[in-house]
C-alpha cells in the first residue's frame, strides 16, 4: 500500500515520498485558468496548505511531479512565474511589533535568494519594493500565496488594543497587492474565516470568495468516492482488523466522518481525520484536539453561551 500522508502538507515531498495523493488537479486548473484573486475559507487541517503547496509547484513549473494527474497534459507548463508563499503559521506575529520585524527579515530572505537587496525600511513598502524588483529582473508576473492569512487576528483576539494594531498591519500589508496587480499573475489567500468586520480586505482588490462555490466544493477534502477509490486498500485492511466487511467499514466512516459540505449537496471527508483513521484503525475524534479553533472555545468560557453556536440561523442572500 502507498504510504499515508499523515503530517505532509509539502505537495512535492507527497509526491516523491510517493504516497497516496487525491487528485485535485481539475480543479485547481479551473481555478487558474478563470481568475486572478481568491479566497478561500476552510477549517483547519483540512488541506489548505497542501493546496497552497500544488499551486507554488505548478507555477513553478515543475512538471514531472504532476505525472499521472489531470493537470500533467492540460497545462502549459513552459509558463514559470516567481513565487511568494507567505505563511503565516511561520511567522511570528505575537503582537505588530514582532509581526513587523519577522516580515522584513522573511522579506529580505526571499530577496536575498534572486541576489536583490532591499532598501525599504517597513514591511508594507519592503513587500511593494520586491514584488516590483523581481517583477524588473525576472520580466515575470509574480504569483503570491497567503496561507493561513488569518492567524495573527485569531491569535490576537482577545486582546482588542494589539488587534488593532495587527489589522492596521495587515491592512497595510495587503493594500501592496492592489498597487502592484500590474505585476502579480496569480494571487491566493486562505485563512478559517473571513473577516469582514475587520476589514482586512479593504485595501486591496476584492478576491473572488470561493469558499462557499459550488465549483471549488471539493477543491479539500475528500468525497466518497475518492476515498473508496484511493484507499481501498486500506478500508480492506481495517475491515479486516475488524472481522468485518469493506462495506461496514465504509458506512462506519460515512457516519463517524463525511459530514462536510460546502455546496449543500456534496459531502466531503476531513483529510486529517481520514488519515488518522486509516493509521491508527480506530475510530476517533481524530481532527478535534488540533483542528479546533481555539478562539471558538474562549468565546463559549468567556460568555458562557454557547446556545447562539447550536441553534440554527437561517439567513438569506444580499443582492445590492
Amino acid at each position: 500500500m502507498k504510504p499515508l500522508p499523515v503530517g505532509i502538507q509539502t505537495f512535492e515531498k507527497l509526491r516523491k515520498d510517493g504516497c497516496v495523493y487525491v487528485d485535485k488537479t481539475k480543479e485547481i486548473h479551473r481555478l487558474i485558468t478563470s481568475g486572478q484573486i481568491y479566497f478561500l475559507s476552510r477549517p483547519r487541517r483540512f488541506g489548505k496548505s497542501l493546496l497552497v503547496s500544488t499551486l507554488a509547484e505548478i507555477f513553478k513549473g515543475n512538471k514531472p511531479l504532476f505525472e499521472g494527474l489531470y493537470l500533467y497534459d492540460k497545462y502549459d507548463w513552459t509558463q514559470q512565474y516567481p513565487v511568494i508563499v507567505i505563511d503565516w503559521s511561520n511567522i511570528k506575529h505575537t503582537s505588530a511589533e514582532t509581526m513587523e520585524i519577522d516580515m522584513c527579515r522573511f522579506l529580505a530572505e526571499i530577496a536575498e535568494s534572486y541576489k536583490i537587496t532591499l532598501l525599504s525600511q517597513y514591511a508594507s513598502s519592503r513587500f511593494a519594493e520586491l514584488l516590483k524588483r523581481l517583477h524588473d529582473k525576472t520580466g515575470r508576473k509574480l504569483v503570491v500565496l497567503v496561507d493561513e492569512y488569518d492567524m495573527p487576528i485569531l491569535d490576537a483576539l482577545e486582546n482588542q488594543a494589539e488587534l488593532a494594531l495587527i489589522r492596521t498591519f495587515l491592512q497595510d500589508f495587503y493594500k501592496v497587492l492592489k498597487g502592484s496587480d500590474s505585476f502579480l499573475r496569480f494571487v491566493f489567500l486562505t485563512g478559517v474565516s473571513k473577516f469582514a468586520k475587520v476589514s482586512i480586505f479593504s485595501g486591496m482588490n476584492s478576491p473572488d470568495d470561493i469558499t462557499i462555490d459550488k465549483k471549488y466544493a471539493t477543491i479539500c477534502g475528500y468525497t466518497q468516492d475518492e476515498l473508496e477509490t484511493h484507499f481501498k486498500e486500506y478500508i480492506h485492511d481495517f475491515a479486516r482488523t475488524k472481522q468485518v466487511t469493506d462495506s461496514e467499514i465504509i458506512e462506519s466512516i460515512r457516519r463517524w466522518y463525511n459530514g462536510y459540505s460546502w455546496d449543500g449537496v456534496t459531502t466531503v471527508y476531513n483529510p486529517y481525520s481520514t488519515l488518522l483513521l486509516f493509521r491508527k484503525q480506530e475510530f476517533s475524534n481524530h481532527w478535534f484536539s488540533t483542528g479546533t479553533t481555539t478562539f471558538l472555545n474562549n468565546q463559549i468560557k468567556n460568555r458562557n453561551d454557547v446556545e447562539a453556536l447550536l441553534e440554527p440561523v437561517q439567513i438569506e442572500e444580499w443582492i445590492n
